[in-house]
């Protein structure tokens, strides 16, 4: 059976998702990884019985035998070792979002293009089952035309404080509304052309984490659609889920909820209560199911079949171009316009 050998750089919390997936998965070899701390390479290539690993992915990308990387670093980091990734001419997965910046994503998608290499950027809540319903159902017209849209994505305060080292480097926005910000413009078939934004810095500031406590933003597509983001990681432990989310499409003869609060599950014990994540990645019979491990499968189909990835590059480039404009609103307290790519509207990468 032929497979696609990979590689992966970043070996946190994502980045171990990747080899657990890919390292049983019957199409993928993983056949190195990278992390910039030996105890780390050497705990997950034992874990995952991974032949080789390295502490400068430089030299991993030096290896003859690697098809396809996956680069899991976090948020503000994934532009150089995509870059190197793309340079060594291996396609590449790489985690949300997909740059911080409109510059960087723009000169991905450059060197992709001249070298006929897939990127694939791992917006994985494309492959929720009740998401992609409402993709089809708002594509048959079967609420009209959309008008307009909510999403919020708020995470317990354990995520900042706790969850991720790196939280002061990156805000809620880049790490939650990504997310968002891809759904809508897939529901709305129209590209974002102008954002404005709030944003509060207090919560987190004071226990040592200078980041933005919430954001809310809003932004008007193309289409005269708009749609409403909020991200925050400030609830308090106690809330029963990792994750509050919820995403609502109103349209001219209809509407859609999607709440994934509550995934069709709760459990109460007498020490806490609790609803359980199961969609997006569940280990069911000894494998990781659910829609991650379906985005990352689907990048290996997208590779051993030579077809266009469901998500690609430039789909990432348009969210960073939102949240540069989210971001940059934070600062100015004016309404920003979306970067648009060369060539317009209708540009694609």
């Amino acid at each position: 059976m032929e497979q696609v050998r990979i590689g992966i750089i970043g070996l946190g919390i994502m980045g171990e998702s990747y080899a657990k997936i890919y390292s049983a998965h019957p199409l993928a070899q993983v056949v190195a990884v990278s992390s910039r701390r030996q105890q780390r390479v050497d705990e997950i290539c034992s874990k995952y019985d991974i032949a080789c690993g390295y502490t400068e992915y430089k030299k991993m990308l030096e290896r003859k035998d690697l098809d396809a990387v996956v680069v899991a670093t976090p948020d503000a980091h994934h532009f150089i070792p995509a870059r190197d990734v793309l340079q060594s001419g291996r396609h590449a997965l790489v985690e949300k979002p997909f740059t911080t910046s409109v510059a960087e994503a723009d000169e991905l998608l450059r060197i992709a293009d001249a070298a006929n290499l897939k990127i694939q950027v791992a917006f994985n809540h494309r492959w929720l089952a009740p998401y992609f319903h409402a993709k089809t159902q708002i594509a048959k017209g079967e609420i009209g035309m959309p008008l307009a849209g909510f999403a919020r994505k708020n995470d317990t305060i354990f995520v900042p404080t706790e969850y991720i080292p790196w939280a002061g480097d990156t805000t809620p926005a880049w790490f939650l509304s990504s997310h968002d910000i891809d759904l809508m413009r897939w529901f709305f078939a129209s590209e974002p052309v102008e954002a404005r934004a709030w944003g509060s810095k207090k919560v987190l500031v004071e226990r040592g984490v200078p980041t933005y406590d919430i954001i809310q933003s809003q932004v008007k597509f193309a289409s005269g659609a708009f749609a409403t983001f909020e991200s925050a990681w400030v609830y308090p432990n106690t809330f029963p889920s990792l994750v509050d989310s919820f995403v609502e499409v109103v349209g001219g003869a209809g509407h859609i909820h999607l709440d994934r609060k509550c995934e069709s599950i709760e459990i109460s014990t007498e020490s806490g209560f609790a609803y359980p994540k199961c969609f997006l990645n569940m280990e069911v019979f000894g494998r990781v199911r659910g829609a991650f491990a379906s985005c990352l499968e689907d990048f290996l189909y997208a590779v051993l079949k030579n077809s266009t990835p469901y998500v690609t590059g430039f789909d990432g480039r348009q969210v960073t171009a939102t949240l540069a404009a989210i971001h940059e609103s934070l600062e100015s307290g004016a309404s920003v316009a979306v970067q648009q790519p060369d060539g317009g509207d209708n540009a694609r990468g």
